[in-house]
């Protein structure tokens, strides 16, 4: 008898495009220790907004996402609001940056930086 295969989820989804585009970023910096911090602030048009830094440092708290060696880390109180998101990079008429697509949020503002649940 087979043991089915349980499909455990990814906390946070990382595409290929933003993954490329982190480590160029920390290629650039020269520092190996740097890691993606994705977070949720209030404000914004929609009510919360999504910030991205860098960071070398973790709390035993963060969740930790690795893909391809490239970590992207989330803090205790944003993950509820980022769960099951995906993390993209995007160059565009409007410029590049970091997006993400959230099936948490209820509605979003026009250019997607906000949210509400």
């Amino acid at each position: 008898m087979s043991t089915p295969e349980v499909f455990t989820p990814e906390p946070l989804y990382v595409s290929p495009g933003a993954v490329a585009k982190v480590k160029s970023l920390i290629e650039e910096e020269g520092n190996p220790d740097l890691k993606l911090r994705v977070y949720v602030t209030g404000g914004g048009c929609s009510g919360f907004q999504y910030g991205f830094t860098f960071d070398e440092v973790t709390a035993e708290d963060d969740t930790i996402v690795d893909k391809e060696g490239v970590k992207v880390v989330v803090d205790a109180l944003s993950f509820p609001y980022l769960a099951g998101a995906n993390v993209d990079y995007s160059e565009g008429l409007q410029g590049s940056r970091f997006t993400v697509t959230n099936p948490n949020a209820a509605t979003t503002c026009g250019c997607g930086a906000s949210f509400s649940v």
